[in-house]
């Protein structure tokens, strides 16, 4: 980063045209075309780790009926003050005086679905993820860009474990935090939340589950802090912090130990010996919220993404009219190697193009002039090439500039 002051994720989006937020509907982002591929390439990648790790996908209902969060405990716990709730009238079809809820979070529709067959022991752990959207009534004071919103869209997993597996299963889950959040650059920390005041279950259900989370630690040989009363109302929590360019910590990534759901829902498993028992349940999410994630990526990287994310990879800038042709076959070119690229046409100097697209923090731009077009034939294409930060990196053959493109967007550098 250079030492100027640090742009707010906002202004980045709106200058990028990534993502604003309008009165129209206070605490949800409009996501524009180029910051809906950031928010999709990082649904993809989330989808391959949770794939390789043995999730299997689920969705569940945006609104349900209000009785399943009075049966999990988050009415009372949340209740009328951080949900959106609904009372239909008599004029609806299935009226009846039944409330529903905007869901505000997953895992009490997790168990309906784990509960929609009896379930054997061979088939734990069950993995269940979901990239869903939630629902959350925050005070108008407290909603910010993408830090704060209503409308939350979570990369939520739910894993049902016999207590032989919560061992091994955390464990696992700690991995692909540590090595998510290394990816991007962030150092992690993480902290043991244990039990708060106003909790649900026994204390014998939290003795456990807390001894559970500690054993991992030391096991993994992980040093955590602890953040003592902050753990969820239904089980202890391991919670990632991290820490951005600007010096800031952030919590993020989460994984929860829960013996209350099982219990409250009635959940069974058949074990080895043919008995009845009750699972464990393991909330977790890797990067949290992804609003909330991409806001303190912009921030992180001031809008300059690493190339994987960049909604915009190449910047095809022809110095003037005669050479659009070929800077069209260049583009056509680089976009049949899966290549996100733009072809700047207008009017400008050739020096104002490129100031725009360092702007625009596009990770390469490809200049076309006369020179680049005389040197190439059929089967050889050259370009100039220079980086956003200013490094020219002079004039290549095509395919040599693809190829290191494409192993940067692999290796997700």
């Amino acid at each position: 980063m250079d030492d100027k002051q640090p742009k707010d994720h906002k202004q980045i989006g709106q200058e990028q045209e990534l993502f604003f937020t309008n009165e129209v509907a206070p605490g949800a982002p409009f996501w524009l075309p180029r910051g809906m591929i950031i928010f999709k390439e990082l649904e993809k990648y989330i989808r391959e780790l949770t794939e390789k790790a043995g999730y299997l996908e689920t969705s569940t209902p945006i609104m349900v009926k209000s009785e399943l969060f009075k049966q999990s405990g988050h009415w009372t716990k949340f209740g009328s003050h951080n949900m959106y709730n609904l009372l239909l009238s008599d004029e609806d079809e299935d009226a009846d005086g039944i409330s529903y809820t905007l869901k505000p979070m997953n895992c009490p529709e997790s168990t309906v679905i784990y509960r929609f067959r009896p379930r054997s022991y061979r088939e734990l752990p069950l993995r269940l993820s979901e990239l869903g959207r939630l629902h959350r009534r925050e005070k108008s004071g407290e909603v910010n860009g993408l830090f704060r919103v209503r409308q939350i869209t979570m990369d939520d997993a739910h894993i049902f474990v016999t207590e032989d597996q919560i061992f091994e299963e955390i464990g696992n889950i700690l991995d692909i935090m540590n090595n998510f959040y290394t990816m991007f650059g962030f150092s992690v920390e993480f902290k043991l939340a244990t039990r708060p005041e106003g909790r649900a279950g026994t204390d014998i259900m939290w003795d456990k589950a807390e001894k559970d989370l500690e054993e991992v630690l030391k096991a993994k040989k992980i040093k955590s802090s602890d953040k003592k009363g902050d753990g969820a109302f239904y089980g202890p929590k391991i919670d990632a912090h991290i820490e951005d360019s600007l010096g800031r910590s952030w919590q993020l990534a989460t994984v929860q130990l829960d013996f209350h759901m099982p219990e409250a829902f009635g959940l069974t498993y058949i074990n080895d010996q043919g008995q009845e028992k009750r699972p464990v349940m393991i909330h977790r999410a890797i990067l949290g919220s992804f609003e909330r994630f991409i806001g303190i990526l912009t921030e992180h990287y001031q809008g300059a993404f690493p190339i994987w994310l960049s909604p915009v990879q190449v910047a095809i800038l022809p110095v003037s009219e005669k050479v659009h042709p070929f800077a069209q076959k260049i583009l056509d070119l680089i976009k049949d190697e899966n290549i996100r690229a733009e072809l700047d046409t207008s009017n400008k100097t050739v020096g104002a193009k490129i100031r725009e697209a360092s702007l625009q923090r596009v990770p390469y731009l490809v200049i076309i002039g006369e020179k680049e077009h005389g040197a190439s034939s059929e089967d050889k294409y050259f370009v100039s090439v220079r980086t956003r930060t200013g490094e020219d990196l002079g004039t290549i053959l095509l395919d040599k500039f693809l190829q290191t493109v494409k192993n940067e967007i692999e290796k997700k550098s």
